[in-house]
């Protein structure tokens, strides 16, 4: 038996104001380019996140599943400043129907007027214990976390560090 996980979690400081930042988190359609894990391939779901209660959908694919889809309840909404969805099995996906236990949330910290602090957290502390010592308690997810901070940050200069409509 394993000791119950913590969450993980990786920062990273971002050349753009807050809700430049938030703004992106906040559409779903974004989030294929943020993604460092390589598993995301397109958004079911193109209305921005707006509440707690919001289910977007996301395409994936995973070697051991093949492509299949995640329905995304939104379980944590505060404007620019922390935003954070449960993901559910979807079509395509072996328990489809379920959830996994899992959460994924950006916090955001304001560092100035034109940075944030972006921090994502992924918390599998409520998956089956198989599911968490697969994962190593989602440290397997730290690399692919640190990867879409890098994302994050270059999209948000790009795109000039302008609010994006949300």
């Amino acid at each position: 038996m394993i000791d119950k996980a913590k969450a993980v979690s990786v920062s990273r400081r971002n050349n753009a104001p807050v809700p430049s930042v938030f703004g992106i988190l906040a559409g779903p359609a974004r989030h294929v380019e943020l993604d460092g894990s390589g598993m995301l391939r397109n958004a079911v779901t193109s209305n921005p996140i707006t509440r707690v209660g919001d289910v977007f959908v996301m395409k994936m694919y995973y070697s051991e599943l093949g492509d299949y889809e995640m329905n995304n309840h939104v379980v944590e909404y505060e404007q620019d400043r922390r935003i954070g969805w449960e993901p559910e099995a979807g079509r395509g996906h072996p328990r489809a129907g379920r959830s996994l236990g899992q959460r994924w949330s950006y916090q955001l910290t304001p560092d100035g007027p034109d940075a944030t602090v972006v921090t994502e957290i992924y918390d599998c502390t409520r998956a089956p214990e198989e599911a968490r010592a697969g994962m190593d308690n989602g440290k397997v997810w730290i690399e692919a976390m640190a990867k879409t901070l890098e994302r994050l940050d270059a999209l948000c200069a790009r795109q000039g560090n302008q609010p994006s409509a949300s």
